[in-house]
């Protein structure tokens, strides 16, 4: 578990992280996401003991980092966006040299095979690591952060240089690592942040700007309901029957998609779940739907909004967390 207690950085006058608070519960993957100079970076180097906080606590399984950095630091498995390699080692020499430097003590032959197998680098063990292509490199990077099985692993950009088979491998990795590990992940691919994450935390200008999974974060951003539908009748009767819908905002038929078929976005007042009420008038009708869907905004989307100046929460929260 990692326990986040009133963060704060300075730089002479800058506060570069200023009193965050968060926690990541045992076999949970968070999602970390941030703008440059944020202070996403600041942060995660202040959780692997690399940057030293000016007040606050980083604890590691309640482990403080700043007063026992050395058991604090031996629970975490760090992948920095540059992976630490010595480029003139081989990888089973540069991973001997990991677990010599982390004091492991498992047993040392069937670890590391564990290690390379679970990382898919097997095959290139004895080749020099500068003569690696940039994936596999990523990959020794990620299997020297597993060395000694750590509780704990903060994965900063660990699919950079990858490509898309190898992207979808290292996230199915980071699955099954977090059910048996804290994970803290961070990425600038949005869509992979929401493919892995059971949860989010945006921070913002120092300062925790958002913290729920990627569902709730869109419901509260979100500020209309939406929905593309697909129906099987005549359009003109259609757009008649949805603007008779008590709380439709507006709706406008799309492109034919079939012959004589047409969509229709319909926007409906916020808090109002339309569904049910389109439901009832294509059975009264005799029309057919053929497709439905709510227009949810991706993490991208949310993303955007919330550090473009955009607060997801309501006034009481901003209140209650103040």
């Amino acid at each position: 578990m990692i326990e986040v207690r009133n963060l704060t950085k300075h730089y002479g006058d800058k506060k570069a992280v200023n009193d965050i608070s968060f926690t990541v519960e045992d076999g949970e993957i968070l999602g970390f996401l941030g703008p440059n100079g944020a202070g996403k970076s600041t942060t995660m180097n202040m959780l692997t003991g690399y940057i030293s906080s000016t007040s606050g606590q980083a604890l590691i399984n309640g482990v403080d980092v700043l007063e026992d950095p050395i058991k604090a630091k031996a629970q975490i498995g760090y992948l920095p966006e540059i992976p630490p390699l010595y480029l003139d080692m081989t990888v089973k020499a540069y991973l001997n040299f990991v677990y010599d430097l982390k004091k492991c003590k498992l047993p040392r032959r069937s670890h590391l095979k564990d290690v390379c197998t679970l990382c898919k680098i097997k095959d290139v063990e004895n080749r020099l690591i500068k003569n690696l292509s940039k994936g596999y490199k990523q990959r020794v990077g990620l299997a020297q952060a597993l060395v000694g099985n750590p509780p704990v692993l903060i994965l900063d950009e660990p699919t950079v240089g990858l490509d898309p088979k190898q992207i979808i491998d290292i996230r199915t990795l980071i699955k099954r690592l977090g059910k048996n590990h804290t994970v803290i992940l961070s990425s600038h691919i949005l869509s992979e942040i929401q493919a892995v994450c059971d949860r989010v935390i945006i921070i913002n200008k120092g300062v925790v700007a958002a913290d729920d999974t990627a569902t709730n974060l869109s419901n509260k951003v979100t500020t209309d309901h939406r929905v593309i539908v697909r129906i099987d009748g005549e359009k003109s009767e259609v757009l008649q029957a949805i603007r008779a819908l008590d709380g439709i905002k507006y709706v406008r038929a799309d492109m034919e998609r079939e012959a004589g078929i047409y969509e229709y976005e319909i926007e409906a007042e916020p808090g109002t779940d339309i569904r049910r009420e389109i439901n009832r008038i294509v059975r009264e009708n005799g029309w057919n739907i053929l497709l439905l869907r709510t227009m949810e905004m991706t993490l991208e989307d949310i993303f955007l909004k919330i550090t473009m100046g955009e607060n997801v929460l309501g006034n009481d929260e901003k209140e209650a967390k103040a």
